[in-house]
Parts: structure tokens; sequence; C-alpha cells
């Protein structure tokens, strides 16, 4: 567990400290001001926006440090899509933390916000991170804060101011400080060792929880637990799900099960685990209670019934199967009751996965001979699709409900490499990993779970 000290900074108003002369050619110029007191706001839900031109300054202090954690901000800030970080060589200045920055001058290069701060230790040793968030237009601080920690938590530090200055400017949740646990994949393609990984989600620190001695696929990532939960496969054996806590390294296999299980995923609360078991020619969904590894059935179908996910508010389950033909999307209580259609597209429908705020349900789509990763209302409607090409599947959200990871294999001898999209379709981006890539599963929020 790591303990982050975390207070606010008062907060400044330049314009009221040197009066509206000073700051006359700043008004209106790239913002509408309904106040005096109006704040950037970045509407980053809707399909319309444009990325935002935001400064992030060097922040002062304790060596190269300040810089380091100032590039993090500004890699993080870059590559959510919704923000452009001036190049450092259109600066005006190198602003100092306790003084008013020029915003006249910033405002000329283009900023319409300004990160600034400075790192130091206190007497104690323990690592001090400071920073401000500026809107250039009105003079204003629109946040402020001082986090106190252990000093090899400095990259985590960076992460959290990103995600303090993330959630100002656009109103929705951070996504920076979080993990990514995937499968990593290494070999050639007829006999790839599948290694279940875990990395910060930009691709740093990654380290290895399996070696490689089983298959590892689907992992999923507990939304209120220090566990994953996979599907673990020995040649000439059936798939197991287990879970491994990231705490203490133990491992659990989940029941003693005479057919495969698989595509287990953990409940809101972190106490249960749905997944699909074999039986024969079909499978069937089945929920497991973590505590007392009772199983109670939910479906009971011939057909193959599998990937399920939870509702946020853990009272429904969303699954795949073909039970009318082909794979689509259904929709059923937590007590396998009222089980209902929800895709109707062309094409096929798979791994459906909830989002955290509850407003959609990401799929796999098949259709023409492509895959696409898409996203729907838990009803069925506003079906979209964000991304498509040769081979994409397994989309996971992070904890935001504002991306989407997935992975994205071109076919031939080359392998799977893991992507980043938004919900608009507009954003993106690859996510670096040191190989080969799968089945990627975001963490909540580090912050939120204190680890």
């Amino acid at each position: 567990m790591t303990a982050f000290i975390v207070q606010p900074i008062s907060v400044v108003n330049w314009a009221k400290r040197f009066g509206p002369a000073a700051l006359a050619l700043v008004f209106g110029a790239l913002l509408t001001v309904v106040s005096a007191r109006a704040e950037i706001v970045l509407d980053v839900r809707r399909g319309g926006f444009q990325p935002m031109p935001i400064a992030v300054a060097d922040f002062a202090g304790e060596g190269d440090l300040g810089q380091r954690v100032s590039g993090i901000i500004a890699n993080n800030l870059q590559r959510s899509g919704y923000f452009i970080p001036l190049d450092k060589s259109r600066f005006p200045e190198r602003p100092a933390f306790d003084a008013a920055p020029r915003f006249d001058a910033w405002r000329m290069a283009g900023a319409q916000a300004l990160v600034t701060g400075r790192v130091s230790r206190d007497p104690s040793g323990r690592l001090k991170a400071e920073f401000r968030l500026w809107d250039v237009a009105s003079g204003q601080q629109l946040t402020g804060q001082q986090y106190v920690t252990d000093p090899n938590f400095w990259r985590r530090v960076g992460h959290i101011i990103s995600d303090a200055v993330y959630t100002k400017i656009t109103g929705v949740g951070g996504f920076f400080d979080t993990r990514i646990a995937f499968v990593d994949e290494s070999g050639p393609k007829e006999s790839r060792r599948k290694k279940l990984a875990i990395m910060d989600q930009d691709g740093a620190n990654v380290r290895f929880l399996t070696q490689g001695d089983t298959s590892v696929v689907t992992p999923r990532y507990s939304p209120a637990t220090q566990d994953i939960t996979y599907m673990s496969q020995v040649e000439g054996q059936q798939g197991r799900v287990q879970v491994i806590n990231l705490e203490t390294g133990s491992r659990q296999i989940l029941g003693n099960f005479p057919d495969m299980a698989s595509s287990p995923r953990f409940s809101p609360d972190g106490q249960r685990i749905v997944m699909s078991l074999q039986q024969g020619g079909n499978a069937n969904i089945f929920m497991m209670n973590l505590g007392s590894q009772a199983t109670t059935r939910l479906t009971s179908t011939g057909a193959i019934d599998t990937s399920p996910s939870f509702s946020p508010d853990g009272r429904q389950i969303v699954f795949e199967s073909d039970r009318g033909g082909k794979q689509q999307i259904y929709v059923m209580n937590v007590d396998g009751s009222d089980q209902r259609r929800i895709s109707f597209g062309d094409g096929s429908y798979s791994q459906p996965a909830w989002s955290p705020r509850g407003d959609y349900i990401a799929f796999t789509k098949q259709r023409a001979g492509g895959f696409a990763i898409g996203i729907m209302k838990p009803d069925g409607s506003g079906e979209r699709i964000l991304t498509e090409g040769f081979h994409n599947e397994s989309p996971t959200w992070a904890p935001n409900g504002q991306y989407i990871l997935f992975f994205r294999d071109p076919g031939g001898q080359a392998g799977g490499k893991i992507y980043m999209v938004d919900i608009t379709g507009r954003v993106e981006q690859p996510v670096p990993t040191p190989s080969f890539a799968s089945d990627p599963t975001w963490s909540p929020l580090l912050s939120e779970n204190k680890q």
C-alpha cells in the first residue's frame, strides 16, 4: 500500500491581484467568458471537440526529477487525444511556481491552459510535489495540490497530477494512475508462449506474473481488489480459471470442474466471479461466490453462452450466445431471469463488456471479413463502430468509461498489439508493450484503491 498525503494549494486569482487592465488582451481571445469566475471546459463526450493547447512547464527543484515528472504529465495529456502540449521552444518564460505567469505572453504562444509545479524533499526525506493549473485567458488558478509520498513513487505522482488536470478541464474522471494487465506473446506464431504481464498504463514498469509454462488467456482485473482472474491451460488438459493476488502473489484455482472453464470476470464488489463452463458441445454461464466457492447456474441452453460481464451496479449481466444461430449479445438479471437479446445489426457480436459508467456496452463485431470494436447502449440502441480492420478483439474499459483498450492482429506471422480508442472514435493510440500482446484488462484507479 502506497501512502500519499494530499493537500490543496490555495487558489490565486491574478486578475484580481493585478486588475483587469493587465489582462485586457487576454479576455475573450480564446474562450467565451461567462463571468469573472468562468473556467475552461472541454466537452469530450461529444465528437466535435478540438484538442486543447496546453503548456506543461518544467517543474522546478530536485535535480532533473521535476523535469521528468512534468514530462510524464505532458506525455499523458497528449496520449489522451484531448490536449496538444506546446513545444518548449514556444514557451515565453520558465515560470516560477510562486509568481504570476505572464498570461499575455502565454496567450500569444497559443496556450489555453498552463501547468506549473515543483518537486522537493521534506525534512524526513519524503518527496513533495506541488502543481498549479492556470486558465490563461482569465488569469485564474483552476486547481492546485501538493502530494507527499515515498520518493520511489515519483512516476505515480506524475500520473496523479495528470488525472487532476484532465478531470478539472474535461469533467471526466482520470485514468492515468492505472495499470494494464495483458497477455505477452513471444515465439513463432504456431507455438507462442503466452505469459500474464502487468505494466503502468503508459507502458512503463513491465513485470511478468507467470513464466509461460501454461498458456494464459482472458485476464480480467477486479474492480475492487488487487486480484486478476484468468484462464490457464496446459497442453492436453482442460482450461482452468485461476485468481492471482498482486499483493501476495498467491494463486488459486477456482472450482474442480470436469470440463473447461473460461471467460471469467469479477463482480463490481470483487466477491463473485461469472464464467462459462463447457458441458459437452455447449456452454453455460455460472456464478461463483469466492468466499464459499458455491456456484449458481444462470443459463441453461443447448447453445454456447460465454463472455459474461456485470453491470456496474451488479444487478445485470451481459453475455454472448449463439442460441439464435450466430453470436449475439444478450442481457439478463443477475439471477439469470429475463434473458433478452439486444444486438440486431448485421454481422455477429461477441465479447461484450459493460462500461464502469453504465452508459454503454462495448463489443467485438464481425462482418464482411473484418472485426470492429463498437459500443451500444444497454438496451441495444445507439450502436456505434469506433474502429475496424482485419482483426480487432477483446474490448476492456478504462475506469472512467471514456476509453477502451483492445488488441489488433494484422495477420501473417506478426502478432497482436494493444490499442486505445475513446468513445467518440476520434482518438486512437497504440499502447507500448515489450513484445506482441493480446487480451488487455484495465485496473481501477490506483489512488482510489490505495495501491
